[in-house]
């Protein structure tokens, strides 16, 4: 007797774009969006919104900007120097003669080759010594403790700016003071994240599952990659968002006491603020009110990005938020013990 089967739908069919969607839908900063409501969604857009404007600075500076970060004349002749904004020059010129313009658009390419080579490095530090530190625990785990905790008493700048000065001896070129500034603060970051992975792993070696695995044979590392790191990983991105707003102002505070990068290699906010110090007393407002503004909007949208990832991340917080701005559901119960009325059949229990 012939049983009738279904033929798979084609590759082209109509499963592709529902298939399609829900995989966008599980992207990470797509999924927190469909989750947020009211303030919260308000937060989250305006903090990506400010981000995608510095990656999009940084990509395209060379578009952007009239000028490159160092150049001091044109066709013209010099730029000359504290010229007002004008057309020539949109934001006007520095006390060195730079367009203050194209110094700031170029920042952001700095700036974001610092947040991903500070933020790569502690993540793969810090998650790696957590790891290890809270799987295997013993003297290795107390002397690591004691390490984190010695670097995590010092002061983050100060520690910041002695690793500049031993890394690139106060002369920083294009590489070497992005790498000095990004090792610099790497140093400060990866106390935080091994606290963090190593409190989950301790907390997930004790799981019923990780016993399983060593029951039926697993090796140690294989349990590690495998399962307590897969769990320990969660509440990183909140981290890293946050450090990455951290990074900015290091880097800034860096560039503004002299140790950053020379305006010769790149362009750098904190470097530009410095220079700046002098022309406030003059009434010579531009040369320090723009690269305070990227600065501080930078740090903004990272800020907002990060506080709203760990709201959400918090299902309480999430469910009080769509509890206060949705209508409740037909038969739910107010308190006081009185249903709400039935939308369909008009009833009131």
């Amino acid at each position: 007797m012939a049983t009738a089967t279904s033929a798979p739908a084609p590759a082209g069919g109509p499963a592709d774009p529902e298939r399609r969607r829900r995989t966008w839908r599980r992207l990470p900063v797509v999924r927190q969006l469909r989750q947020s409501v009211g303030l919260q969604r308000g937060m989250l857009v305006a903090g990506l919104v400010l981000t995608g404007i510095l990656v999009l600075a940084a990509v395209f500076a060379p578009l952007l900007a009239p000028y490159g970060y160092g150049q001091l004349r044109d066709a013209q002749g010099p730029f000359g120097a504290q010229l007002h904004p004008s057309g020539k020059h949109w934001l006007g010129t520095t006390v060195g003669g730079y367009d203050v313009f194209s110094r700031v658009v170029y920042g952001t390419r700095t700036a974001l080759l610092v947040i991903v080579i500070a933020v790569l490095l502690s993540i793969v530090a810090g998650v790696l010594l957590g790891l290890v530190s809270g799987y295997f625990g013993g003297w290795l785990d107390r002397v690591l403790v004691v390490i984190a905790d010695a670097i995590y008493a010092f002061p983050s700048l100060l520690l910041a700016i002695v690793m500049a000065i031993v890394i690139s001896g106060g002369q920083s070129s294009l590489v070497g003071g992005i790498l000095a500034a990004a090792i610099a603060v790497t140093v400060v970051f990866i106390p935080q994240y091994f606290r963090v992975v190593r409190a989950e792993t301790v907390r997930i070696k004790a799981e019923a599952f990780v016993e399983s695995a060593r029951v039926i044979g697993a090796s140690n590392w294989r349990i590690m990659t495998r399962h307590v790191l897969r769990n320990a990983t969660r509440t990183l991105p909140l981290i890293l968002t946050l450090n990455a707003s951290e990074a900015i102002l290091t880097l800034a505070g860096l560039g503004f006491l002299g140790v950053g990068i020379q305006p010769t290699a790149a362009a750098e906010w904190g470097f530009d603020l410095n220079r700046s110090v002098v022309d406030v007393t003059n009434g010579i407002w531009w040369t320090s009110v723009f690269p305070g503004v990227a600065i501080v909007l930078t740090v903004l949208g990272l800020t907002l990005v990060g506080e709203s990832l760990n709201d959400l991340a918090d299902p309480r917080l999430r469910s009080r938020r769509r509890a206060a701005d949705e209508p409740p559901p037909p038969g739910a119960v107010e308190p006081g013990g009185v249903l709400i009325a039935d939308a369909v059949e008009g009833v009131v229990a």
